[in-house]
């Protein structure tokens, strides 16, 4: 669950970041590669919901383990 939940954020942090580059190129008249956004938006914003999600998802699992015994 976790794991999905990562790549979810990492796909929709990465979809807005692109429109918002289309955007911004679209309104400066700059070229700013769109590389970036996997870099710099998608692969952190990823990364710290899998952390999150494996924090607060891994608490949970072990309050039910302590729990049954």
């Amino acid at each position: 669950m976790s794991f999905a939940l990562g790549f979810a954020a990492f796909f929709a942090a990465t979809f807005f970041a692109i429109f918002g580059v289309l955007i911004y190129n679209t309104v400066t008249h700059r070229a700013v590669d769109f590389a970036l956004t996997y870099k710099r938006v998608g692969v952190p914003v990823g990364l710290l919901v899998l952390v999150v999600a494996l924090g607060y998802l891994g608490t949970l699992w072990v309050r039910r383990q302590l729990r049954k015994s």
